[in-house]
């Protein structure tokens, strides 16, 4: 892979949050907070999920991989950001610009994808329950894990090559708290119409695709579940999968708001804004909602702390 920038720009300055110093410390205060909440509670949900038989079903099995993707998600980005909230000079290496670029965007697909397949999971729980077992066999989900990670792993690859790619003319400095494809493009100074282009497809295809299968599953998960006679059956599915719902909300409107826009829209404000919720709140609700609104979680984690 050949980055023509690597001989011409050996580093980046990120301008961060903020450049007011006690609002810094603020914000690191903040989000010092914010990251040991992420780390325990989605260390709590894998922990649960590996302890408890009852929790060792497909639908869990995708959540403790959601949740290793967000400690994996968050701390790509949120260790770095605390270190440049305390200090003078926000530079990063163009090495490790590349590689939070492509390590978070990597994560960041794999989530576009997992979210998809946990909705296909809850529609064939739903709508096919006496066959749900079969469909959904141990070899099944190992596989629809593996392709998750395989297909975050290749779309990054191609979007950060593409990105890094385009002739910045030593323009090195970057009005956000982390790398990301859209803020490295932002420095092109040749014509990337073209580049902007196969990035906009390459969104399309990473976000609008599994949306589309999410919508469709769930209006099919909804007619099914208007037809359980039990009322508690009832609110007990919608309970579930509305747990999934708030998420898929949250996520992708984030990110579509993001990297859905021409550079021409782009306001930096507003992106950091944007940034934060799905790279850093979404992480730490993640395990909020799954618990708070999860009966069989919760019985676990009453079980765990009786042991």
């Amino acid at each position: 892979m050949h980055l023509k920038n690597e001989t011409l720009i050996r580093e980046f300055i990120l301008l961060g949050l903020s450049s007011d110093p006690k609002a810094q410390v603020a914000l690191f205060i903040l989000f010092t907070s914010v990251y040991t909440l992420i780390l325990v509670g989605n260390v709590l949900i894998i922990v649960l999920i590996l302890t408890d038989a009852n929790l060792r079903t497909p639908m869990y099995f995708f959540l403790s991989n959601l949740s290793f993707l967000d400690l994996c998600f968050s701390t790509s980005t949120l260790p770095r950001m605390l270190k440049d909230l305390l200090s003078v000079n926000k530079i990063i290496s163009y090495g490790e610009c590349a590689a939070q670029m492509c390590i978070s965007l990597s994560l960041g697909v794999c989530e576009c994808v997992l979210l998809a397949v946990m909705a296909y999971d809850r529609y064939v729980a739903i709508c096919y329950p006496l066959h749900y077992t079969i469909i959904m066999s141990k070899k099944v989900c190992i596989r629809l894990a593996v392709g998750t990670w395989m297909c975050g792993f290749f779309m990054s690859a191609s979007l950060v090559t593409l990105t890094l790619n385009i002739d910045m003319c030593g323009h090195n400095v970057i009005n956000h708290f982390i790398c990301e494809v859209p803020e490295v493009l932002s420095l092109g100074c040749e014509n990337i119409i073209l580049v902007e282009l196969i990035i906009y497809i390459i969104g399309i295809i990473i976000l609008m695709i599994p949306v589309t299968f999410i919508v469709i599953s769930y209006v099919n998960i909804i007619l099914s579940i208007l037809k359980i006679a039990s009322s508690s059956g009832r609110r007990k599915a919608f309970s579930t999968c509305g747990s999934h719902m708030i998420v898929v909300v949250i996520f992708y409107g984030s990110v579509m708001a993001s990297y859905m826009k021409p550079r021409s829209r782009s306001q930096p404000g507003t992106d950091k804004v944007i940034t934060v919720f799905y790279a850093i709140v979404t992480p730490m609700f993640n395990p909020m909602i799954y618990t708070l609104r999860n009966n069989d979680v919760k019985a676990a984690f009453v079980k765990l702390l009786r042991k």
